[in-house]
This record gives C-alpha cells, structure tokens and sequence, in this order.
C-alpha cells in the first residue's frame, strides 16, 4: 500500500517517565511541581508525542505543538510555523523508532522544562539501522487545559 509505514517486529520504540542515571539513585530525579497533577499531565504530553511519532502522526504531533513553536535542528538552526511541521512530516515517512526517558521535569503553573534522555532507529537505504542519540531539552506551556511544546531541542547542549 503506498504511504504506509514498513512493519517492523517487536515493540516500537518506549517511553519511560524516569531513568536510572549510573552514581544517582532514583530518589534523587529531580521532579518538581506545584502541583503532582501538573507533573502527571506533563509528562502524559511527553508519552502521547513519543507515540505519535512512533505511529508516524504528523497531524497528532503538530496538534502538540503551539502554533508559534520551535525546533532546533542539528546545526542550531530553528524552524517554526509549516517548515516545521513539512521537516517532521519528511522525518517522519522514513519510519523513525524513538525510545525516550525522562531524566529531570521542572514544572511551575503555566511553564515545563523537560530533559529527555532520547534514541531513534531508522532504517537506511542499504537496509540496516541507523541510530541517533541526544538528550533533548522541551518547554511546554500550558494553554487553557492543553499543555504544548514551545521549544524542542533535542540536541541540548550538544551543538
């Protein structure tokens, strides 16, 4: 069928609230909130855009994002508006895995700051995996009972 994603056995990709950081217990992951439940809903957006992108949903992810959202590419640049939800689409149809594991979340009343431990597996032309790795840094806003992605940068400080 033409436009449909490869099948691929096992699971597709993960998504895991917290990780263990080697020489930091768990009790130590930093997740503060003013409240519990904004923790809980934040972290639910994370989980939904992990798996909309590992279902390949443009349409769903970009529902995530705020209109006036950013994202930061490898090379620093950013894109925002249509040429960033046509970048995610053109990732996207390549049939991208994502694992994903929240190390910190930081949450006031309408402001979270998520720091993502994250992988993606796609396969290549020649046939095999290509994997990619970074940790992520996301801020979400939260607009009436929605919280949105305002800035994704899912090569912290790396570039």
């Amino acid at each position: 069928m033409a436009g449909s994603r490869p099948e691929r056995a096992g699971p597709r990709g993960s998504f895991a609230r917290f990780s263990d950081r080697p020489g930091r217990p768990r009790s130590e992951h930093a997740m503060t909130a003013i409240g519990e439940d904004l923790n809980h809903q934040v972290l639910a957006r994370a989980e939904l855009a992990v798996s909309a992108f590992n279902s390949g949903d443009v349409a769903t992810l970009d529902r995530l994002f705020a209109v006036d959202a950013i994202s930061v590419q490898e090379d620093g640049s950013v894109l925002s508006g249509p040429e960033r939800t046509k970048g995610r689409a053109e990732v996207l149809a390549l049939g991208p895995v994502m694992t994903a594991r929240v190390l910190e979340c930081y949450v006031t009343s309408d402001t979270a700051l998520l720091v993502v431990d994250w992988s993606i597996e796609v396969d290549t032309a020649e046939g095999g995996p290509e994997r990619h790795s970074g940790t992520a840094l996301d801020v979400l806003r939260r607009r009436g009972d929605d919280w949105l992605y305002v800035i994704d940068n899912p090569y912290g400080t790396q570039i």
